[in-house]
């Protein structure tokens, strides 16, 4: 018999068919993440770097992909019935039913969330047909498998040489090291410096590897008997720099390391999680001072990272009372940035006009900010996590801010009873405007902030990335004094640009004119220019010209230019020189 028409079906097994729909469609954007991440080890060994990227993108692409699938699904399989509340109060709960032996169900409760989203476009939360908060404490026993393994002697190297080829963590047989056990003896030499101490080491770490970009990481943490107790947060970082084999290139040690390198301006990691929220917890213990939110991201679940860090934004609104106000900086001409002086995130609203001399528009904006998502961020973008239908009750705002609002943003901002709901919002981490910093710093910080400005800049460059703007206020300094970039709305691939030396003069009217005497195309750009736009403090500019002065001639971004279209992609390590082997 032919399946019965949703018209003809009760409530209960319109729901049941709805729920066993919307979880099938989990489980498929599960294997299909799985499948991806999985691919990361054979993409290492075998050097294929520009399959690795591509993996990255496909990944980041999956849950739409499958979402708007199971949307279109859904929308047939309810017909009229698709805004029934009753009905999806019915599919919430069988789906609770279905996810509950699952070891990734906070991962599927985000999942539906995001389909009930795009069916009501709900402004604020509906606790009835999503999960504001979640219907599991932690994941079922059967579950919860070994997060990590331990690694224990009193001969550094024979422990290193266990570790670096143990393949229950998914670590290498030796044959694909090169001189296995030089690399042994060089890292635990480094060990030794950072760990001195004669009693027993013992090295526990996540099993599995993290794997981004050209590099491997083994993250965990190492302490010795007898000590003082404390472990210390610790990672590995293994390259496959050519056909020789892989090597250690360097170890991190310490929670301010581990941040760096887990941070909100990197692409995330791929890592097999079979379980996320015990990896995630585990990830805490290193990295204390970082939300769930931060990992779960940094992990690649993303899209559960956005509901992690709702919740810890509502709990926070509860147990705070300060208002939002317009955020320190110059006032932008195509974003309204405020932010909660409390919380360390600012909130980004498209304007619904934007000042001369802009003249993009929304969709070029947003069309930038997706950008950013999908690319390689190089340690340099701030993530803007993206926002719809955001409801805040407007006793939390400034009234002067609020005024702004509603004028400067009328197709995004409305007013709903006590609340304001924001159709659309990016919200990123809270930095230091760069140019406010310059306006207060002592002297040795400003020098070190403008030479990592420069290195800022090429480092981008090098991930194919020109900011557009290279003004001062649209960089910013993170709490661990780096340098990066925020303001996307004339960001661009670098290999989409036209770097020009400026024309010379060729006659005294020339020398004069008020205008341009040449013709200037929209992609063109005149690398010589740019020290006019920067106000540094003059030791911190000199001391920029003196490192970074290639920045200022054409040369040096056509050079970068030419290795991107050629493959040849520079190391952008999350880690300082000092850190390496080598």
């Amino acid at each position: 018999m032919p399946p019965a028409e949703p018209a003809n079906l009760t409530d209960s097994r319109l729901a049941a068919l709805s729920a066993e729909t919307a979880h099938g469609a989990f489980v498929a954007f599960e294997n299909g993440f799985d499948e991806i991440t999985c691919r990361a080890r054979e993409r290492f060994l075998r050097r294929d770097w520009s399959g690795s990227f591509a993996d990255s993108r496909a990944r980041l692409r999956l849950y739409s992909t499958v979402l708007d699938r199971l949307t279109n699904e859904i929308q047939e399989l309810l017909a009229v019935r698709l805004r029934d509340r009753p009905v999806w109060s019915a599919i919430k709960a069988v789906y609770s039913l279905l996810i509950a032996q699952s070891s990734r169900w906070e991962i599927a409760e985000s999942f539906f969330n995001s389909l009930t989203r795009r069916v009501f476009a709900t402004e604020g939360v509906d606790q009835s047909i999503e999960f504001v908060d979640t219907d599991f404490d932690r994941p079922p026993a059967s579950a919860m498998q070994e997060i990590s393994r331990l690694y224990s002697g009193s001969d550094v190297v024979d422990l290193l040489n266990r570790l670096l080829t143990d393949e229950c963590i998914g670590a290498f047989p030796s044959q694909h090291w090169n001189s296995l056990t030089e690399t042994a003896r060089r890292t635990a030499e480094r060990l030794a410096t950072v760990l001195p101490g004669d009693a027993t080491l013992n090295i526990e770490v996540v099993a599995g590897l993290f794997y981004r970009g050209r590099g491997a990481y083994i993250v965990g943490r190492a302490g010795h008997d007898g000590g003082d107790g404390n472990w210390t947060p610790i990672a590995f970082s293994l390259l496959h720099p050519d056909e020789r084999g892989i090597t250690v290139d360097a170890i991190l040690f310490g929670e301010s390391d581990l941040a760096i390198l887990f941070s909100y301006t990197r692409a995330y990691f791929r890592v097999d999680a079979s379980c996320p929220f015990a990896l995630a917890r585990w990830l805490r213990e290193l990295m204390p001072r970082k939300r769930l939110a931060d990992l779960y991201n940094a992990i690649g679940y993303n899209r559960h990272a956005k509901t992690e860090f709702y919740r810890d934004f509502v709990r926070h609104l509860q147990s705070s009372a300060d208002c939002f106000v317009a955020a320190e900086g110059t006032r932008g001409m195509v974003m309204l940035v405020f932010t909660l002086p409390s919380y360390d995130v600012v909130f980004k609203i498209i304007r619904d006009r934007f000042e001369a001399p802009k003249d993009s528009d929304r969709a070029d904006v947003m069309r930038r900010y997706r950008i950013v998502f999908e690319h390689d961020r190089a340690g340099r973008l701030v993530e803007a996590h993206e926002f719809e239908h955001l409801r805040i009750s407007s006793s939390r705002f400034d009234p002067a801010l609020l005024k702004e609002l509603h004028r400067q943003a009328r197709g995004t901002v409305r007013s709903d009873g006590p609340d304001i709901i924001f159709g659309h919002a990016y919200v990123e981490r809270r930095v230091r405007p760069l140019n406010l910093f310059f306006s207060e710093s002592y002297l040795d910080g400003a020098i070190a902030a403008a030479c990592d400005y420069g290195q800022a800049i090429k480092d981008l460059a090098g991930s194919n990335i020109f900011p557009g703007d290279l003004l001062t206020k649209n960089f910013g300094l993170t709490r661990r004094g780096r340098v990066v970039f925020y303001d996307y709305d004339e960001l661009c691939f670098l290999t989409d640009c036209n770097f020009r030396r400026m024309p010379q003069a060729q006659s005294y009217e020339e020398e004069i004119s008020a205008e341009p005497w040449f013709s200037v195309r929209e992609n063109d750009i005149f690398p010589e220019e740019f020290p006019n736009f920067l106000a540094f403090p003059e030791p911190a500019r000199e001391a920029l010209l003196q490192q970074h002065g290639d920045l200022f001639q054409p040369e040096y971004w056509r050079s970068i230019q030419e290795k991107i279209r050629a493959g040849e992609l520079p190391d952008l390590f999350p880690y300082p020189p000092e850190r390496r082997l080598r």
